[in-house]
């Protein structure tokens, strides 16, 4: 094993390989991390999902992006792709390029069982240090689960666990409902 320094990049050198990219990336710590394609069940979750924002929020000054959008998560130093990634009022991006948004108020995740320790561990502290940040939602693929945890006015982060298709969440960030059978609409809970 090798005990010589990795070479790590700044985030402009990420920003500058990514951009010039026809595939995504995460940045962390220095280092790119190439991103897998996503499973036909993953896909379908993160449109599902999308779609029921993007329906709830069509007459609010809100935006519903789809995992085409770059994150910098500031101040963890994480430039990263989530699923779903709401945004209310204005855009606030971390350059002049205007293609990674800074502002979140919303972000969810659909769980790969590749990266859910990474989704549920590192990330998520990650995500927590995001002052807009006010909600984040995990969605498992293998099964009827969704896990939104919310943000208080103390700093705290209460879980509210689904577990039924006819359960319904209130997404109190952005002031709607979240219905599960919506989230899994036409998805096969059988296979990934």
């Amino acid at each position: 094993m090798s005990t010589a320094p990795k070479d790590r990049m700044t985030e402009d050198e990420y920003l500058e390989r990514e951009r010039a990219s026809d595939r995504k990336s995460e940045f962390l710590d220095g280092e790119m991390f190439a991103l897998a394609g996503a499973s036909p069940t993953h896909a379908l979750i993160t449109s599902n999902v999308g779609a029921a924002f993007h329906q709830r929020l069509r007459e609010r000054p809100c935006r519903v992006f789809s995992p085409d959008l770059r994150l910098r998560v500031s101040p963890s130093g994480l430039f990263c792709y989530p699923d779903v990634v709401v945004v209310c009022g204005e855009l606030q991006f971390s350059d002049a390029e205007k293609d990674t948004v800074t502002n979140p108020l919303l972000v969810v995740e659909v769980l790969s069982p590749s990266t859910e320790g990474w989704d549920r561990g590192g990330k998520f502290a990650r995500y927590r240090m995001l002052e807009s940040l006010r909600e984040v939602v995990f969605v498992s693929q293998g099964r009827v689960l969704v896990e939104q945890f919310t943000r208080q006015d103390d700093g705290r982060w209460i879980l509210t666990e689904a577990t039924r298709l006819d359960e319904v969440l209130a997404v109190e960030s952005v002031a709607c409902d979240l219905p599960v059978s919506e989230v899994y609409e036409k998805v096969d809970l059988g296979g990934s």
